[in-house]
């Protein structure tokens, strides 16, 4: 936990977890209301994903949600947390120590959100819209608790430079909390549209520009995806078969199916229904008709891509699920690239200055003075993400290059944000730049978050002797405060053994 006083207790249900937390249905394609009475020692707090929440004498809390939702979706959290209200239907809940900053980070910024989605795809539904910062051990960015979304604490950057991370969630309230995936083997449908509705919403706060330099770095780790896999895995299609195994307990487990194709891949082919239509506003309003006529429902890619054609009956006539190449079937059963990529070109005002800036620091004589003339005090996150990535893949750099531009940039190697802790630490790996170590150290010292951790012991473990040593070292020291399938995956990558 943050404080380090108090116990804290939470629950994860995605994908098939909540089967042991109480007796259900433990399929997506099942949803129900629920009501809950939770008592807890004096001195904590229970929160719910639940429409309404009462307290009652000796610490008992009541929760009912009205609407109907997925057994994953139901949450518990208990620990030392309070709240803070940051808009007309939104609270942060966080550790005392924390709610401060949670505050500060989010005020004001949801209702934004929520307003954009509510004008884009249809009323929200759900009536508040909460978030509660996990302990530092949360594994994972967020999840789309309705009501609540449970998020890591790394989103508070301190400048509201993440906020906008929360955009992904809060367009889960109408793809996949309200539209769900009637099974796990086609998770793209919450996922690919949720990842096309969040840059739809990003695309009017911040500009087509913005987004698009977002969506190429999503692009570039799917790419990155996709090379460590191959490209024709059978996890890399749309339409994943979870084959049950011959015995209850040999069944594919749907979190193993988990990466970045029903992301990534999903939201390509979103786009590429877009780009059939080719028109934005026809195509918005198809997403409204198709939110609306599934709502609390669980649906299959069949039932999605056949309201599609019954929608736009010209595409439908003009046999469009059928172009070769580019088939429905193709897009679903197929493993592999997506054949439709969408137009980030855009971005390419963002991502060029980005470019030239990495070009002249991988340079063996260092241009001082053109590097100086690069004013990136204005730049917002996903730039310096991009110019890092850069950074990184043309690492090594030449001799001396990456202490000058820690020296130059303390805005990056400084930074409280973690998506650029991330990159900065493994550009201190790539060059084995050993005076910055610590970085490296204290950074996964404060989170354990899996999209952060993994990479950076695979980046130690890859590494020289030193790196190998710290790596061992900051594993022994964190191990306790990390989730257990995090240690687990960090004890494959370490060769240590691992106890089921």
């Amino acid at each position: 936990t943050a404080g380090k006083q108090k116990p804290y207790m939470y629950t994860q249900g995605q994908a098939v977890l909540n089967r042991s937390f109480f007796p259900c249905f433990d399929t997506p394609s099942v949803k129900f209301t629920y009501s809950a009475t939770v008592q807890v020692p004096e001195g904590f707090t229970a929160v719910m994903s639940a429409t309404s929440w009462e307290k009652q004498n000796d610490n008992t809390f009541v929760f009912k949600m009205s609407q109907p939702i997925p057994s994953y979706l139901i949450a518990l959290a208990v620990g030392d947390i309070v709240s803070a209200d940051v808009g007309p239907r939104s609270r942060v809940w966080a550790e005392p120590c924390l709610i401060e900053a949670a505050k500060k980070e989010y005020d004001g910024v949801i209702e934004e959100f929520l307003v954009v989605g509510e004008k884009l795809f249809g009323p929200y539904v759900w009536g508040r819209y909460d978030i509660l910062f996990m302990p530092p051990s949360f594994p994972f960015g967020g999840m789309e608790n309705p009501c609540l979304t449970f998020v890591t604490p790394c989103l508070l950057a301190g400048d509201r430079s993440l906020a906008d991370v929360i955009i992904h969630e809060i367009s889960h309230s109408w793809f996949g909390n309200l539209v769900t995936n009637a099974t796990w083997g086609e998770f793209w449908l919450n996922e690919g549209f949720t990842m096309y509705a969040q840059r739809r919403i990003s695309t009017e706060v911040y500009g087509l520009a913005y987004t698009c330099l977002e969506a190429a770095t999503g692009r570039a780790l799917l790419r990155q995806h996709m090379d460590n896999t191959g490209e024709d895995h059978p996890l890399n299609k749309l339409r994943v078969v979870i084959e049950p195994g011959f015995s209850f307990f040999l069944g594919v487990n749907p979190d193993d199916t988990y990466n970045e194709t029903p992301y990534e891949k999903g939201y390509c082919f979103v786009s590429y229904l877009a780009h059939l239509v080719g028109d934005q506003s026809k195509f918005d309003a198809f997403l409204q008709a198709y939110v609306n006529r599934f709502k609390f429902q669980s649906i299959t890619a069949d039932d999605t891509l056949g309201f599609f054609l019954e929608y736009f009956p010209d595409l439908k006539e003009k046999g469009v699920d059928s172009i070769p190449g580019f088939e429905f079937d193709r897009w679903l059963n197929t493993p592999g690239w997506p054949p439709y990529l969408p137009d980030l070109s855009p971005g390419e005002q963002l991502m060029k200055p980005a470019d030239e800036l990495a070009e002249l620091w991988a340079a063996d004589s260092l241009n001082m003075e053109a590097t100086e003339a690069v004013d990136i005090t204005a730049w917002r996150t996903y730039q310096l993400v991009y110019f890092l990535d850069q950074i990184l893949q043309k690492s090594p750099l030449p001799e001396g290059n990456v202490e000058r531009l820690s020296k130059m940039y303390p805005k990056i190697s400084k930074a409280q944000n973690a998506e650029l802790r991330l990159r900065w630490c493994q550009i201190i790996l790539k060059n084995n730049l050993e005076a910055e170590y610590s970085k490296v150290k204290d950074f996964l010292h404060s989170q354990g978050k899996q999209k952060y951790t993994l990479p950076l012991y695979r980046a130690m473990w890859g590494g020289s002797e030193s790196a190998r040593a710290l790596a061992m070292e900051t594993f022994s020291a964190t191990a306790p405060q990390l989730h257990v399938n995090v240690q687990n995956y960090v004890k494959k990558i370490l060769g240590l053994e691992v106890v089921n």
